[in-house]
């Protein structure tokens, strides 16, 4: 039997922020016991991902082990760690593991989904751990934007592992756990082979700022407020909502809370214990009742979902309420690489309605959740590791937070999806690739990136389409004309004569020359008509469409 080995394996989450779902292994090549760690989400765009709702790590290649798989194991409750819980539990069937605030949001995707929420068990902090196989694990307390964020501790007859989850040096979080440095240094005392680390502010050279900072400006910029004011941030981060409710209600404003996740948040963070102080709200159907100055929204949208509270509202109407000139509108967030022109759109839509809108570009209403580049070496000099393996970010951080460790004498491992590092021995090892990818949940249906099916809609989105219809008779002979339904293209074209006509009347002169064993296959017609009419459709509008082609016969 060969010697066992420990494996690291991202599926997701290195390589880009979000999706995130890391593999270990622990046992002879190609027998491994494993565990995994989160269980993410990302999130479409319209360039990208037309339609889809919501994106998955590719799990094919853990899904046909996964009677090897020991565990589950979730950090935190944002989105892009535990969002595909739910949908993707029953591909793996093992059970999970979190703690408490984690294991309650656990719990409802679990049920939304139709499976067993007693599946999901609630941990208790370090030093508690969980035997899972050949691993131990325990959830080490780190302060986050979100409660109950964890660092996990996994012991392996090869060595210690310090996987930091998404985390900030914040001793003062306000909601949630502080950073306790002694806690760390307990943990790396005796040796940490490997710390697999957060790197998504590798590029900001300043030290992370506390979320406590930001309280005294948002209190301030809402007791100078004229008109209503509503703000956003993300719905997961209590501390910021509590701060911005208290805000609120020192200013002498009535507080709406608007959205399904920031109620859901609000009322787990009680549920779970984690806050029980927070100021009171009153529902949105009794908001308008209250003059427009002394009101307060917190509403959900700070990233311009196109459904949520704030994009609602910048489209006219939400629950009954709207905004009006001389509101203002507070985004007491970051708003995330690649969603810029949706956030934008929202801000400009405000502005025409004589809203001030007011971001967090000067530094004063936003802290981040992630650690930055000295924050990074500080945990790099606490835990001591023999090798640091950045995840959780882009390549290009990735790449940086493996300079930014040899700066300090330590090596690290440049480790995107789909790279099989050996951490068994003395020096880590690449020992192979495995392919990764995405999975779409479109609608209700979860469907591969290689299936085709997000590809022809970006396609049909770019270049239109047109369906043609032929009926042919017993004896092989056109029955009529093809007829041609446009969508998604000009009416008109070059010769202003409705494009249909166009393609149709080319359609008619190609069927008339067409020679019987043309008419006699099913399969080389449809492809005469498909390229007729794209080239029809090019030289009239410069536009080459999809086509599908519907041939009937009659029977004989």
């Amino acid at each position: 039997m060969s010697a066992a080995r420990l494996i690291y394996l991202p599926l997701g989450g290195a390589g880009e922020i979000g999706m995130n779902c890391y593999v270990y292994g622990y046992g002879p090549e190609n027998k491994e016991r494993y565990i995994l760690v989160d269980l993410g989400v990302a999130f479409p765009d319209m360039d990208s991902s037309p339609g889809v709702d919501l994106i998955f790590a590719d799990i094919a290649w853990l899904e046909e082990r996964a009677d090897r798989l020991d565990a589950i194991f979730i950090t935190h409750a944002h989105e892009d760690h535990v969002g595909a819980v739910g949908h993707l539990w029953s591909r793996l069937k093992a059970p999970v593991y979190a703690r408490r605030f984690t294991a309650n949001i656990a719990r409802r995707k679990m049920e939304e989904q139709g499976n067993d929420q007693d599946e999901v068990h609630t941990v208790e902090a370090w030093p508690e751990t969980v035997s899972a196989g050949p691993f131990k694990v325990g959830f080490l307390p780190m302060s986050h934007s979100i409660p109950e964020s964890s660092a996990l501790v996994i012991d392996t007859p090869a060595g210690r592992i310090v996987h930091t989850g998404d985390f900030k040096l914040d001793k003062t979080p306000l909601v949630g756990e502080p950073f306790v440095p002694e806690a760390w240094s307990e943990v790396s005392k005796d040796g940490v082979l490997a710390l697999v680390c957060d790197s998504t502010n590798v590029f900001n050279p300043n030290a992370g700022r506390s979320e406590v900072v930001v309280g005294p400006a948002i209190e301030s910029l809402v007791k100078g407020a004229g008109g209503m004011v509503v703000a956003t941030t993300f719905a997961s981060n209590i501390a910021r909502v509590r701060t911005l409710a208290e805000a609120g209600r020192a200013a002498g404003r009535s507080v709406v809370l608007l959205g399904r996740a920031m109620r859901r948040m609000v009322t787990v963070a009680a549920e779970t214990g984690i806050m029980s102080d927070f100021p009171h709200t009153i529902p949105p159907e009794e908001a308008s009742q209250i003059p427009r100055e002394n009101l307060m929204l917190i509403v959900t949208g700070s990233q311009g979902e196109r459904r949520a509270a704030s994009a609602q509202l910048a489209r006219g109407k939400f629950l009954g309420l709207s905004m009006k000139e001389g509101d203002l509108f507070l985004f007491s967030s970051k708003t995330i690489p690649g969603n810029e022109r949706g956030v934008a759109k929202i801000m400009n839509a405000f502005s025409e309605m004589g809203v001030n809108v007011v971001d967090d570009s000067g530094g004063l209403y936003h802290v981040s959740g992630h650690a930055n580049r000295p924050d990074l070496q500080e945990i790099h000099n606490l835990v001591k590791p023999q090798v640091v393996i950045p995840m959780h970010g882009e390549h290009r951080h990735l790449r940086e937070h493996v300079g930014l460790a040899a700066e300090t004498g330590l090596a690290g491992v440049l480790a995107p999806n789909g790279t099989m590092v050996e951490l068994t021995g003395n020096a880590p090892k690449v020992v192979g690739y495995v392919e990764t990818g995405r999975t779409y949940l479109d609608g209700t249906v979860q469907i591969g990136a290689m299936d085709g099916v997000v590809r022809d809609r970006i396609r049909m989105a770019l270049n239109g389409h047109v369906t043609v219809t032929l009926i042919i008779d017993e004896n092989d002979e056109p029955l009529g004309e093809a007829w041609c339904e446009i969508l998604g293209l000009p009416e008109t074209g070059r010769s202003r004569t409705p494009l249909s006509e166009v393609l149709e009347a080319e359609l008619e002169q190609f069927l008339g020359r067409a020679d019987d064993s043309l008419l006699a296959d099913d399969g080389k017609l449809s492809e005469a008509l498909r390229r007729n009419v794209r080239n029809a459709a090019n030289s009239e509008i410069g536009r080459k469409p999809e086509v599908t082609v519907v041939v009937s016969r009659l029977a004989q």
